[in-house]
């Protein structure tokens, strides 16, 4: 898996707010395309969520619509920037306002400003208008730099196509030169006439530098840019808190929590804690949506500090001597940056946490998710423990792309742990919520009452794990000494029949117990053994690396016994043998207002990329955003104001059938409706008596979030119609809804 994920990172990079600048394959002639060489074509990778198979879309620089196509099949656009940060990110008031106030502070005369990531150009246009560029005729010559120039720089074809209607919308489109390219394909000579005078860049994600800001700037400074230029950011320092949490505790705590289940089921037995476990990285996270449950350690301290002005190291490492403030357990370290935007220090802007008062960022902090907080747990926490005044020695280093810790307690010095910056230390890498999941007694429970009922009605059953889930290949192993045991792991693969197999005395059952089939061998298995059928086919669902999939996505395991259908027992039991897709109404004015349509930001007028960013709030009649998956008690101030009644039913007992089906939804509260909330409880046996439930409340999994177009005030308790259908053949869902009435 790790040997795809650079790949799959030049995949994803740029559907993230920022710059691009990790390499991926391009010819030299194209390096070096004049802008007036024929409409371009780019590649996006198409995934179906039901079967994991993929295909290539093609997207035209001409197709003005953002649409693709592979042949026949046709991508709208919306599928391509709707479930990107690009929206939240422009709805960030604070970020644009710090922005347009730094750029005015710095850009006073003509000269030349590159904007690297320059997505809809917003950065460009402020630079732009700093400079008073008027436009006429002669500025679609080339300029000379003393006349003033911008030039934006974006790599996302679709986003170079709304960068285009935003400029034409604002009568900007001749003041403001547009490569399409990275920034590190940009030649001073050929694609622009001289170096910069001026950086304006926001290539920023929570951690800080996982957009490439130190590569970006390394080759900005080395290339593109004067000696000693201006950057719009001026400077970066990054702070951060040790803290006791419980529920941090559990997100990487497996070793100590699977002791307190008394299940009989050790994923990490004694001894191989190193086998399972999340990455050493750090994890962003809202992390006010728990501040009621964080015990505060520490004061904040500062770790590092970027100079976007000068070029920057690819590594360093620091030592810092911290005082503990109360007496806990250190269970992580929160981290934040805080952002000096002009060289005189008067515009600032942080991403801290709530309960950090920074002085030096003035104005609301309005709740957003392409920015939060940054967390990282710290490796046998349990060790920790700190009293009041006790002296703590912290080190720490960043790479070109990451920030990694070590703490230890000053009377237990050691060696810097290296290895923690290695890319993977564990054989089976969880994500943080997947890790906390499979620690927690209630859930381990209801699994095992499951599968304990499941075989107590088979006898000698051929089960099929149709999915990455390692606990129930583990827990039916152990549970059944008579079982034959077939895994597809479609994502972890081998890697997980390993790591079971070293598992395996600790859980009682022999190491050949579970056997590894691929999806292209199974079928030639399953036909040379006709008299043998499955008679046990189960899945959590889990699928590695789907963590930001919506609900319904996980539905891929009812695929694949639609296409198993002929090899399976006719009592074959299947776990989980049926969904109820649920929905309720909420109040979510936090998340509304991130995903809200554009109008003016800071003088620009944005309105006409609504459509492809899956805006909501001002659409055209007909019109509406899209669905998303979200953690919902993450999304800032929510309340839920109505039931949650059954939507639609998934029986997995049959083959998979396209799915119908409409509820009233009974308001229980009054307030402003701001959209639906959507989720599968699973039922994992026939009577109804273990339900996995995955609604709202539940900390381990996201939800579906259906905006509504306008919020609705709801006064007295009424009701809404809401219908829903799923498609097997594209494995989406569509939602329809009658306005609540108020």
């Amino acid at each position: 898996m790790f040997a795809l994920h650079l790949n799959f990172v030049r995949l994803i990079k740029p559907f993230l707010p920022g710059g691009f600048t990790f390499p991926r394959p391009r010819c030299a002639s194209a390096a070096r395309r004049s802008m007036s060489s024929p409409p371009t074509r780019m590649f996006q990778l198409k995934v179906d969520p039901l079967t994991g198979q993929s295909e290539w879309v093609i997207i035209d620089e001409e197709d003005t619509g953002g649409g693709g196509h592979t042949g026949t099949s046709t991508t709208p656009s919306k599928s391509l920037l709707a479930t990107t940060s690009y929206l939240d990110m422009l709805n960030d008031t604070r970020r644009n306002r710090a922005f347009r106030q730094a750029i005015d502070n710095t850009v006073t005369k003509p000269c030349h400003v590159l904007d690297i990531g320059a997505g809809t150009g917003l950065l460009s246009m402020m630079a732009a208008r700093a400079m008073g560029l008027c436009d006429s005729e002669t500025e679609s010559k080339e300029r000379s730099g003393s006349d003033g120039l911008v030039t934006a720089c974006e790599a996302y074809l679709p986003m170079v196509k709304l960068m285009r209607r935003v400029l034409r919308a604002n009568k900007m489109e001749r003041k403001i030169r547009i490569l399409h390219k990275r920034s590190d394909e940009v030649e001073v000579g050929i694609d622009i006439p001289s170096r910069a005078d001026i950086l304006v860049s926001e290539i920023l994600d929570s951690e800080l530098l996982g957009e490439g800001l130190i590569p970006t700037l390394q080759h900005a400074h080395d290339h593109l840019l004067v000696e000693n230029p201006q950057t719009v950011p001026h400077r970066a320092t990054v702070f951060a808190q040790l803290v006791e949490c419980t529920h941090l505790r559990r997100m990487h705590n497996l070793v100590n929590r699977e002791a307190e289940a008394l299940d009989g089921i050790h994923l990490v037995p004694s001894g191989m804690d190193e086998f399972i476990g999340i990455k050493q990285k750090q994890y962003a996270f809202h992390c006010d949506a728990i501040k009621g449950e964080i015990k505060l350690l520490s004061e904040p301290f500062e770790v590092f500090e970027f100079d976007f002005w000068r070029r920057p190291d690819s590594f360093r490492e620091t030592e810092l001597h911290i005082k503990a403030t109360n007496e806990g357990i250190i269970h992580a370290i929160i981290s934040w940056w805080l952002l000096q935007l002009d060289s005189e220090g008067t515009v600032f802007y942080s991403t801290a946490p709530n309960w950090i008062h920074c002085s030096d960022a003035k104005g609301t902090q309005n709740w957003c998710d392409h920015w939060k907080q940054s967390v990282w747990f710290c490796p046998r926490s349990d060790a920790l423990h700190v009293v009041k005044d006790e002296e703590l020695q912290l080190r720490a280093a960043h790479t070109e792309t990451s920030i990694l810790y070590n703490l230890n307690a000053s009377r237990d010095k050691k060696e810097f742990p290296h290895h923690y910056f290695n890319a993977e230390n564990c054989q089976i890498v969880l994500s943080p919520g997947r890790n906390a999941l499979y620690g927690d007694s209630a859930w381990r429970c209801i699994m095992c009452d499951a599968i304990k009922s499941a075989l107590h009605q088979t006898q000698s059953p051929l089960c099929l794990v149709a999915d990455d889930s390692i606990f129930l290949s583990v827990a039916i192993a152990h549970l059944s000494k008579s079982l034959q045991l077939l895994a597809l792991f479609p994502g972890l693969g081998k890697k997980a029949v390993q790591y079971l197999q070293l598992v395996a005395a600790a859980n009682s059952y022999s190491r050949d117990c579970i056997v590894f089939i691929n999806d292209k061998d199974l079928h030639l298995i399953l036909q040379a053994s006709q008299q043998k059928k499955i008679n046990l086919f189960v899945a959590e669902p889990f699928y590695y690396g789907n963590d930001n999939a919506l609900p319904w996505q996980n539905l891929r395991f009812w695929k694949q016994r639609t296409l198993l259908d002929s090899f399976l027992s006719k009592d074959a039991l299947i776990m989980p043998c049926g969904g109820l897709l649920k929905a309720c109404a909420m109040y979510l004015p936090d998340l509304w207002q991130s995903r809200c349509c554009l109008k003016e930001i800071e003088g620009f007028d944005h309105s006409c990329v609504n459509a492809e960013l899956g805006g909501c709030g001002g659409l055209p009649a007909g019109d509406s955003g899209p669905m998303l998956p979200f953690f919902v008690w993450q999304c800032g101030e929510t309340k839920i104001l109505s039931d949650a009644p059954t939507l639609l039913e998934f029986d997995f007992s049959k083959p998979m059938s396209p799915c119908s089906g409409k509820t009233l939804v009974q308001f229980t509260e009054s307030g402003i409706c701001h959209g639906y909330v959507l989720w599968i409880d699973w039922v994992m046996d026939a009577e109804g008596k273990h339900i996995l439930s995955t609604g709202p409340d539940k900390r381990y999994w996201r939800q579906a979030v259906k905006l509504l177009n306008d919020p609705v005030e709801i006064k007295d308790c009424n009701s809404s119609m809401v219908e829903a259908f799923f498609d097997p053949s594209s494995g989406e869902l569509t939602l329809q809804h009658a306005c609540p009435l108020p």
